[in-house]
């Protein structure tokens, strides 16, 4: 695991809360384990989620760091066991949104510059 300098994020950290800010983008106000690492996969195409328990203790500094909180689910009918559902918290979307854009730009910056003609 990669050294951590004291008040920042592993880029594993970085990638759950843009995941986590994505999803409440789009509706989902709370996410789960699961939902969030297929999340991670589809938009990222992750290479730090080695195994869901690399993930299950990446959201546990999260929370302890007061970026995200976390619940579990009422009971499901549907037969399957409870999930831990996870939220980001005002600090936690605003480090999400400052990733967005510091990763926007580098993004920028390793566009190659295009000389513009003279009129």
């Amino acid at each position: 695991m990669p050294r951590r300098t004291p008040g920042t994020l592993l880029p594993l950290e970085t990638e759950i809360l843009v995941a986590a800010l994505s999803m409440l983008r789009s509706g989902h106000a709370t996410v789960h384990g699961f939902g969030l690492a297929q999340a991670m996969r589809e938009q990222a195409a992750s290479r730090s989620l080695t195994a869901h328990g690399t993930l299950y203790k990446a959201l546990g500094r999260l929370e302890g760091f007061g970026l995200l909180t976390s619940r579990w689910e009422d009971p499901a009918a549907e037969g399957r066991p409870r999930r831990r559902l996870y939220e980001l918290t005002r600090q936690g979307a605003d480090a999400a949104e400052q990733a967005v854009v510091a990763d926007a730009d580098r993004a920028d910056r390793r566009l190659p510059r295009v000389a513009s003609e003279p009129a």
